[in-house]
């Protein structure tokens, strides 16, 4: 894998696609169990959670993820329910724009992390209800990850 970022119109037709006509606790589990089931077969030290309406409904850490990751994947998951996109898309957002994030919106970076790896679960018609989210990898590979699994769940 390459550690190039997608461009924002790339980011942005990602969201447009991975789109769920509902998204229930059940899909949750699904979804958390296909992200846990590739990451132990490729040997990724990664933790995975999923929220739904900021309610966690999967959490799962895999040999070698740490704390560290909890606390990456709350920091993106922020970045996500505020900004409505994925954290790589924001992060994008803003060096298309010739900035950074952290200089653009001067948000505590102990709080919130536009790095890659946080997905909104969006629903068709309705818009973002949750986050799923990668923490272990660089952070493209964070989000490769979740497209992966998302692309898998929706079939394209």
């Amino acid at each position: 894998m390459t550690d190039a970022a997608p461009t924002l119109a790339q980011l942005a037709a990602e969201e447009e696609e991975l789109q769920f006509a509902r998204f229930t606790a059940d899909d949750a589990w699904e979804l958390g169990s296909a992200l846990v089931a590739t990451a132990r077969a490729d040997h990724l030290p990664v933790a995975v959670d999923i929220t739904r309406n900021r309610h966690q409904l999967f959490h799962a850490a895999l040999p070698g993820a740490t704390p560290d990751n909890d606390s990456w994947i709350r920091r993106k998951r922020r970045v996500v329910n505020r900004f409505g996109h994925s954290s790589l898309f924001v992060r994008q957002d803003s060096i298309e724009r010739g900035t950074t994030f952290e200089a653009e919106f001067g948000l505590d970076p102990d709080r919130y992390a536009a790095h890659g790896g946080a997905f909104p679960l969006l629903v068709r018609e309705v818009g973002p209800i949750g986050v799923v989210v990668v923490s272990g990898l660089p952070q493209v590979e964070d989000h490769r990850l979740v497209v992966g699994a998302l692309r898998d769940r929706l079939g394209g």
